[in-house]
């Protein structure tokens, strides 16, 4: 019996590993990648699939010599175009110019731009002359971009990328063109396919683990196939695709309506096969399928198959989606500038024409501030990738957006994130293949998007940029351990995005809906530090999405209601807002801090702002439009610290592309040449923002001159890689704050004009150089700055590895000190001369190079901290770090506390008569600079500007108590309470083709879709529980068989009655 039972049970435990293996096997089989045996279930990769293939993107970008794009004011036909110009023209002396004619579908319409050609001389006098014109809004350079898309193996994944080798002789080693892996350049609009160093999950895994099986189709991992089953498939919606085009007949597509093509290329077919993929993932209707397809699709071809495109091609089509009444769009592509006009105006009239435009974010990942334009903007939906395993992918840019630094702060994007990792989609001529990417990503939520809306056909009055951001938004699934600025509002819900868009009411809304500063890690970095009074205001940009029309307003003035209950008396609110809300967006920007009465209290403080939000009325409507937001504030304050541990980071001075071209701080990183990432502690500066924070400091922005703030508040000013000027008055009121007390840390990098010039951009194109105005820092300004207390940064430039109190170092592209007081430290380290490297093309070592320098002022003043190097400090390109070094200088500055090994270093004097570096000659730093000035002689300082003040909102107590989960406290309005969709009866012809071809589709009486759902990806967990019970069951009857105790034999009780009887009559 024991032997039967024993033998049972292994037979189920062997039932159960052969169906988990052949169930997880079912799933990848039909992948386009080779795959392994499926009797070899143990030899997979962790997810049972085979490694997809990565897309490498480079780009190169430049200028068009003579080439001018003339922005109007209006739309106006060809005929009224050419009259304007020739009128703006004819007596600016310019001699020769013409139009460039632009053959496509768009030539025969009305537009508000043209491209001409002035030829060199006369160039300048003939811009001016046109933008005195009254009805030519503005003038910008024409833009080429070229584009190069290969396919690297993962195995070569691991190798340091391009950027991290040494730079060898040759010429071309610092005589940089635009070319790079990395998909943001300068002044370039760049398909977001994966580069190659990008494919990495977010973290390597410590331990075995069960993960999740990569789906067959994206299509069911997001559950569109219920949509179909109720007879939505996109029929009815516009969706367009800007991307490499797209072949004729090819077999995925059932429904494409329009190829049109705006390049220089006579052809519309697709020579690359990026934009196949991505319009197969919006409208696939065969093998791989997509979202939507039976949707009108219109391929718009703006990339030649030499991947090249330019600006005056994407107006044009831009130009030709509005007048076709297109829906949707997708834009795989991006960029950092964020002031690329009349680009970023064009994608405004986009969507104010109620086109709703999906963007990828960016494939800069991890790195945080590395946002891209145009997902970055409020009416565009910015789309961030996540692995099958709902983890955000390493590739995906972060944000936050750097459009309002120094200033304010930045907004929250990606809006939300979908799948982007190992997607499947329609290939070049046919068949299926796998990439990853942003690209992938932003098609899903296209794709996802044109679904929707066609779900909701009879009410597509209520569907516009906003509405469909709303209703996405409020539907997505937040993910847990995840910051705001990594994943937005979640990921992607289809169903429920559905069930929201159905019973919509037009509204406004608030992205984010709340403001926690208790909330980790969603709220990251607000949570990371509490408010205290005297700080300065903790700034939160809040996006207003007004679903309600294009234009709105905010009607009279936000109000401040603390809550009484809730201590909101300690919270003062400061608000500002955009005046006009268009298009369907604005933004409330609200600045937070402690009252006086909170300087020495500890607690949570809680209220809430309530504003109006009005729209005009639409037709048949008598009233305007109107929404009543509550954004609900919860704060934790503290004591304000002592002055010691307070940090105050200078970002006034901090410059950025755009617009100018300022360089990268480390020589080295060749292919990435632009400093681009905002210079913000909560950006590229992020893990060093963190350390200090680790370490107890209390860390501030000022984005305001440094007239403008109270030095006795604060123990150190820390500056960091500055290429701003100064201010004479800024100068004036350092010399005295630190005589007074206040200790400054100086982080700068390389300035040497000579370098300058050989690390300029050359487009052997249009022959032109891009010079910079600029080193990795300004060291000229800050020289200025430290002059009166006799100190000064070289023109020289070393790098290098080096040891520090038992830290292994590295200098990168870092600057001497020059001058420096007798009476303070010096430390020496050999390095090598890299500005002799670059010019001469020899590596030259140098011994006792001071690089760190450490001086008490007075015996009541402050410290003054010098280092040559910021490199170690930033995470764009972070080799080494040197937090550890910062925390021990900031015991300098903040205690008087010197370590050992600074004490250890032997005082040798420097020279007296060392040349320091002077600005470079023709320089147009003034151009972007917010203290300079153009001037007929040379640049000088503007005046000072005013201090910003706050205006603090008149508290309106509500003696109401808070709503407990913020979170979950705010939700969009419906017409009724939302019904969950039921399957609806359709004729038999809205079914997709690819329904009618995949088995497990049958179509019953009256045209009803069912589907024997596709699960066997949950095969293995169904297994595995019903066999487990089936166990357990048998265990306890086994185990009930065996512990029952035996029961003595009785006889049945007929017999014993019987017995019973016969004993007691008497025996005869």
């Amino acid at each position: 019996m024991r032997r039967l039972e024993l033998r049972s049970v292994l037979f189920l435990i062997l039932s159960l590993a052969l169906v988990t293996c052949t169930s997880v096997d079912s799933v990848v089989s039909d992948r386009l990648l080779p795959h392994s045996n499926n009797s070899n279930c143990l030899n997979r990769t962790a997810n049972g699939t085979t490694p997809a293939p990565v897309v490498k993107v480079d780009f190169s970008t430049e200028i068009v010599k003579n080439e001018y794009i003339v922005a109007f004011n209006d739309y106006y036909s060809s005929k009224a175009r050419n009259n304007y110009l020739e009128s703006a023209l004819k007596n600016s002396g310019v001699v020769s110019w013409n139009i460039l004619a632009r053959i496509n579908p768009a030539s025969d319409y009305p537009s508000d731009f043209e491209l001409i050609q002035i030829q060199d001389g006369t160039a300048e006098e003939g811009l001016k002359a046109l933008k005195r014109h009254p009805y030519i809004k503005g003038i910008t350079p024409q833009k080429r971009v070229t584009r190069t898309l290969s396919m690297v193996p993962e195995d070569k994944f691991e190798e340091p990328p391009e950027q991290f080798k040494p730079c060898n002789k040759s010429k071309d080693c610092w005589e940089q063109k635009w070319q790079s892996s990395r998909p943001l350049k300068p002044l370039k609009r760049a398909s977001l396919a994966l580069g190659a160093t990008f494919w990495h999950s977010t973290g390597r895994y410590n331990s075995r683990r069960l993960l999740r099986a990569i789906p067959r189709q994206i299509t069911s991992a997001l559950q569109a196939d219920v949509l179909w089953g109720m007879g939505f498939t996109g029929a009815g919606i516009k969706v367009a695709v800007f991307d490499t085009g797209l072949n004729e007949n090819h077999p995925h597509f059932k429904k494409t309506k329009e190829r049109t093509n705006w390049t220089n290329e006579k052809t519309l077919d697709d020579g690359l096969g990026h934009g196949t993929f991505v319009a197969g993932v919006i409208s696939s209707h065969k093998e791989c399928l997509g979202f939507a397809p039976d949707a009108d699709l219109y391929i718009f071809r703006v990339f030649t198959n030499n991947q090249v495109s330019y600006t005056s091609w994407f107006l044009d089509a831009f130009n030709y989606a509005i007048l076709k009444k297109i829906n949707v769009l997708n834009l795989s592509i991006g960029g950092p500038d964020f002031m690329d006009h009349p680009f970023v105006d064009k994608v405004w009239e986009l969507t104010a024409n109620k086109v709703i435009m999906v963007s990828a974010i960016g494939n800069d990942g991890p790195l945080y501030g590395t946002l891209n334009n145009p997902a970055d903007q409020m009416d565009v939906i910015g789309v961030g990738g996540i692995n099958f395993e709902d983890n955000i992918a390493r590739f995906s840019s972060r944000g936050m957006t750097t459009w309002e630094l120094p200033g304010g702060y930045g907004r929250v994007k990606p809006d939300i994130v979908t799948y982007g990792s190992a997607v499947r989609g329609s290939g070049i001529k046919s068949g299926c293949r796998t990439l990853s990417g942003t690209s992938v990503a932003s098609p899903v939520v296209a794709g996802a998007v044109t679904l929707l809306a066609s779900a909701v056909l009879q009410r597509l009055h209520v569907v516009n940029p906003a509405s469909m951001k709303q209703a996405l938004m409020a539907s997505a699934r937040r993910l847990p351990t995840v910051n705001m600025f990594e994943q937005g509002h979640g990921k992607l819900d289809l169903f429920k995005a559905y069930g929201i868009l159905s019973s919509y009411k037009p509204q406004a809304s608030l992205s984010p809906s709340y403001i926690d500063l208790t909330e980790c890690p969603y709220m990251w970095p607000y949570c990371t530090q509490p408010i205290y009074h005297g700080a300065m205001p903790t700034v939160v940009n809040v996006t207003i999405l007004n679903g309600m029309g294009v234009t709105g307003q905010v009607v009279d003035k936000p109000m401040w209601q603390p809550y009484t209950p809730q201590n909101g008396n300690y919270i003062e609110v400061a608000m500002s807002f955009s005046p006009t809300l268009w298009p369907w967006s604005g933004y409330l920007a609200v600045s937070i801090t402690a009252s006086k009465a909170a300087a020495t209290w500890e607690g949570v403080a809680q209220g809430q702002v309530t504003l109006t939000v009005e729209s005009p009325p639409e037709e048949g409507e008598l009233e305007p439009r109107k929404s009543i937001l509550k954004l609900p504030i919860k704060v934790k304050v503290i004591p304000t610290p002592a002055r010691s541990r307070r940090i105050l980071w200078d970002q006034y001075h901090n410059l950025r592309y755009p617009p100018g071209y300022f360089p990268r701080d480390n020589l080295r990183m060749k292919n990435d040449p632009l400093d681009w990432n905002g210079d913000h502690i909560h950006t590229n500066f992020k893990d060093m923002y963190q350390h200090l924070r680790t370490a107890g400091f209390y860390v501030e922005v000022l984005g305001a001159p440094l007239t403008c703030f109270d030095a006795k508040q604060y123990g150190t000013l820390l500056i960091v890689d500055a290429e701003e000027e100064y201010f004479p008055e800024e100068i004036t009121k350092l010399k005295r704050d630190v005589d007074n007390g206040l200790s400054v840390m100086v982080f700068s990098d390389w300035y040497n004009v000579q370098v300058m010039r050989k690390v300029k951009f050359y487009d052997e194109n249009t022959r032109q150089w891009w010079m910079p105005d600029t080193g990795g820092a300004n060291v000229p300004a800050l020289n200025d700055l430290l002059g009166p207390f006799s100190m000064a940064f070289s023109d020289q430039v070393y790098e290098g590895d080096f040891s520090l109190g038992g830290h292994d170092m590295y200098y990168a592209s870092g600057g001497s000190i020059a001058k420096f007081p007798f009476e303070g430290v010096l430390v020496r380290q050999t390095l090598k001369d890299q500005g002799h490297e670059v010019l001469k093309g020899e590596t030259v070592s140098t011994e006792d190079v001071p690089i760190l320098g450490l001086h008490q002022v007075s015996a009541n003043g402050g410290r003054i901290v010098l280092y040559g190097d910021s490199n170690c400090l930033d995470s764009s390109h972070l080799q080494k770090d040197c937090f550890w070094l910062l925390e021990a200088l900031l015991q300098f500055t903040a205690y008087g506390n010197m370590a050992p090994m600074l004490t250890e270093q032997i005082n040798i004097p420097l020279p007296k008569d060392a040349d320091l570096p002077e600005r470079m000659e023709g320089n147009h730093l003034y151009r972007y600079s917010k203290v300079l000035e153009s001037h007929l002689s040379s640049p000088q300082a503007q005046p000072l500007p005013a201090c910003p003040h706050l205006a603090w909102a008149k508290g309106e107590p509500l003696n109401i108590s808070a709503p407990t989960n913020l979170y979950k406290h705010q939700k969009l309005l419906s017409i009724a309470e939302p019904v969950m969709p039921v399957i609806s009866r359709r004729e038999p012809q809205v079914i997709p083709h690819a329904i009618q071809e995949r088995p497990g589709w049958e179509v019953g009486p009256g045209g009803i879709i069912t589907q024997q759902q596709d699960n066997t990806h949950t095969l293995p967990v169904l297994a595995f529980l019903g066999l487990a019970v089936v166990l357990i069951f048998f265990a306890l009857q086994v185990h009930k068989t065996k512990t029952k105790p035996r029961r003595r034999y009785r006889p049945p009780r007929l017999k014993r009655l019987q017995q019973l009887v016969h004993a007691r009559m008497p025996n005869v």
